[in-house]
């Protein structure tokens, strides 16, 4: 937890999204070696799952065919493993509670912790269900990303009783990729949040640009990037992705 404060520590971070093995384990791995030179300040490392519900299409294809040709869980720790050492910035996981619940909460939160990951954002375990997740959490220093819509501002105070790290604001009305809500009202959304916690506030989902990045960035405390980077990650590797991904922001 304390590495995604100092993502946030002085500046608007920069967060960007990838799928874990797309479109190989092996361009992961080089992605992971070249982080602490990139534009990014957090890393969200999806965890490939066959049904992932809130994703569009080009991520959820990414997904889906990445877990099809055998990456998973484990597979996602062999490469942190791997790649040890050769990286400081923090990692956060975006992946399903199913995983979770198949791999077992506590051997998996425990091994988060052995491989350094800083937080979680599980999109599917709603604050109803998360207590004892969230206990656990606490427990090995590992954040537990409170996701908050336009929608679901209603439900804030509760959310924000199991959430810690950051609050991940959903900046579309609908699955990743989508359009982005009004300024104003994704403004007003995260006025309210900062209200209600000491937790820095990200947008994510309808950022797709730096145009996008710079209007978040005038409310926001960070930006989120996904569909633009995994996109990106199907075509370049090595400095020239990092080099395009920095365009982004």
């Amino acid at each position: 937890m304390d590495k995604i404060r100092e993502a946030f520590n002085g500046k608007k971070a920069n967060i960007g999204y990838i799928v874990a093995g797309y479109p190989s384990i092996e361009h992961t791995k080089e992605f992971l070696r070249n982080y602490d030179k990139s534009s990014l300040d957090l890393l969200e490392l999806g965890v490939p799952y066959s049904d992932p519900l809130a994703d569009g299409k080009l991520i959820a294809e990414a997904s889906f065919t990445t877990a099809a040709n055998g990456v998973n869980t484990d597979s996602v720790f062999e490469i942190l493993k791997e790649c040890k050492g050769e990286f400081n910035k923090p990692i956060v996981f975006l992946i399903y509670f199913n995983l979770i619940f198949s791999y077992g909460m506590e051997k998996f939160v425990k091994t988060c912790a052995q491989y350094g990951v800083s937080g979680l954002i599980v999109p599917d375990l709603p604050y109803e269900e998360n207590g004892e997740f969230f206990k656990l959490c606490t427990a090995h220093k590992i954040a537990l990303v409170p996701l908050i819509s336009v929608t679901s501002a209603y439900r804030t105070d509760k959310i924000l009783t199991s959430g810690s790290g950051f609050i991940y604001a959903i900046g579309a009305i609908g699955v990743s990729g989508s359009k982005r809500a009004s300024n104003e009202r994704l403004a007003m959304l995260v006025k309210e949040l900062k209200s209600k916690s000491d937790l820095p506030v990200a947008v994510g989902f309808g950022v797709k640009n730096s145009v996008d990045v710079n209007e978040v960035k005038g409310y926001a405390d960070g930006a989120i990037i996904g569909t633009g980077i995994v996109e990106l990650t199907a075509k370049y590797s090595g400095k020239e992705l990092m080099d395009k991904i920095s365009e982004l922001f």
